[in-house]
C-alpha cells in the first residue's frame, strides 16, 4: 500500500518504512508527525483519490531528526569589472520515517 502525501508545497509518494525529508519544522521533543493532507491512497483494492484530500486519511511518521540538504552555490560576475561574489545556502530539512497509512 502507498500514499501520496502533500508536506508543505511538495507531495511525495511514501510507503511504510520509507524515509523522507520535508521542510516542516517540528517542535522540541516531538517524537511523531501526522500529515492528514493525503491526496491518494493506492495499492490494496481500488484506489482512492481526494479532491483534494481524503477526508479521514493520515500518515503517521517518527521524527528522525534535523539535516541540512546539499550545499547550493550562487555565483555573481560581471565582466570586465572585476565583481566576483560567491555564496552558498544549505536547506535545514527535518528527516522522518513513515511508520502507518491509516485510512
Amino acid at each position: 500500500m502507498y500514499a501520496i502525501i502533500e508536506a508543505g508545497s511538495k507531495q511525495f509518494k511514501v510507503t511504510s518504512g520509507d524515509r523522507i525529508r520535508v521542510d516542516q519544522k517540528v517542535e522540541d521533543g516531538a517524537k511523531t508527525l501526522t500529515f492528514d493532507r493525503v491526496l491518494l491512497v493506492a495499492g490494496a483494492g481500488d484506489p482512492k483519490v481526494g479532491l483534494p484530500a481524503i477526508a479521514g486519511a493520515t500518515v503517521t511518521a517518527d521524527v528522525l531528526g534535523e539535516v541540512k540538504g546539499e550545499k547550493v552555490v550562487s555565483v555573481k560576475y560581471k565582466r570586465r569589472k572585476g565583481f566576483h561574489k560567491k555564496k552558498g545556502h544549505r536547506q535545514q530539512y527535518t528527516e522522518v520515517k513513515i511508520t502507518g497509512i491509516n485510512v
